[in-house]
């Protein structure tokens, strides 16, 4: 089994940061984790906890819906980020995130809704009761992790502002500031960053809003103060620090979309059977080991969401 219940999850199960830490000169001479360990061991020690990060987050609620698979170093997971707005590299968000100012810190929620909302990332936090949810990331670019996010169900957010029957997708913005985000300054896409999901997929309860990662806040690097975390789609589905949440009745064009539509669906879900243009998706490397491994449809999720994607043909909906 790939996920288990709360009561299934003996506490020697789920890995001190601190023991990770200690092995972390062994992981970074291991397959792909070389690659992202010499990344991370030219950073600064503030890169671990940029910004606000590095700030506990209290006592934690367990989820039915972490996995039991062995986390990631914390190290990997901070130093090895997907982030253009901070730049193109790997370790470029680590070591340009610092900038990024997290308080004050508001989302808007707006759109097909009866009651649009401007909420404060303090009053965000205050939504619901923060768990602990240990997820597979699988990027679009064949590597993945396992990660200890500390978060709240999507759902908990949407609901506060009452969505009108006539909503059938969800938009998310993220912040573009040039004078924070190097990479902002760049073509390499259109800013600010935009990404959808069906309001279906966004109201599930595997679907979650991160505030912070190993029990810690969220550092600028992961996508601080608020990210979104879909774990049976590929990473870059994640839009990461919202400003803007927004009902919609068209389907959303995303950023990646939009720059390479035959490259990047609108629902870039995990799937093994269907290859990027560029390399094949049947197998991913993940950080830390040696050898690959096989991907699983849906990220390993399939039971939970499967039944989203009833009668779609999933090649030509990828």
């Amino acid at each position: 089994m790939l996920i288990k219940r709360p009561a299934d999850i003996a506490p020697s199960e789920i890995t001190p940061r601190a023991l990770f830490d200690g092995r972390r000169d062994f992981i970074r001479t291991a397959g792909l984790g070389l690659g992202a360990a010499l990344i991370g061991a030219g950073l600064p020690p503030a890169a671990r906890a940029a910004g606000h990060g590095g700030q506990p987050l209290g006592p934690l609620m367990k989820s039915p819906y972490s996995t039991s698979e062995k986390l990631n170093d914390y190290s990997d997971i901070t130093g090895y980020c997907n982030f253009y707005e901070f730049g193109t590299d790997k370790s470029d968000p680590a070591r340009n995130a610092h900038r990024l100012k997290t308080r004050p810190w508001t989302v808007s929620i707006e759109g097909l809704v009866n009651k649009p909302k401007t909420l404060a990332i303090e009053d965000v936090l205050k939504l619901a009761p923060l768990e602990e949810r240990i997820y597979r990331l699988r990027c679009v670019e064949a590597w993945s992790m396992v990660i200890p996010w500390v978060g709240f169900p999507l759902s908990a957010l949407l609901k506060q502002v009452e969505p009108l029957g006539s909503a059938k997708y969800v938009e998310f913005t993220t912040l573009a500031d040039p004078q924070t985000m190097p990479g902002v300054r760049s073509g390499v896409l259109d800013w600010p960053y935009v990404e959808g999901l069906r309001l279906d997929e966004a109201m599930h309860p595997l679907t979650l809003i991160a505030v912070g990662l190993y029990g810690e806040v969220l550092p600028n690097q992961n996508g601080a103060p608020m990210r979104l975390v879909v774990p049976w789609k590929y990473g870059f589905k994640s839009a990461k620090s919202i400003v803007k949440i927004r009902f919609t009745d068209k389907e959303p064009v995303s950023s990646w979309t939009r720059a390479a539509s035959r490259e990047y669906g609108f629902y870039s879900n995990v799937n093994p059977d269907v290859d990027h243009p560029r390399w094949s998706q049947a197998r991913e490397r993940r950080l830390g080991e040696f050898t690959k491994r096989k991907t699983l449809m849906f990220n390993g999720y399939g039971d939970q969401v499967a039944s989203l994607y009833t009668g779609m043909d999933l090649q030509k909906n990828f």
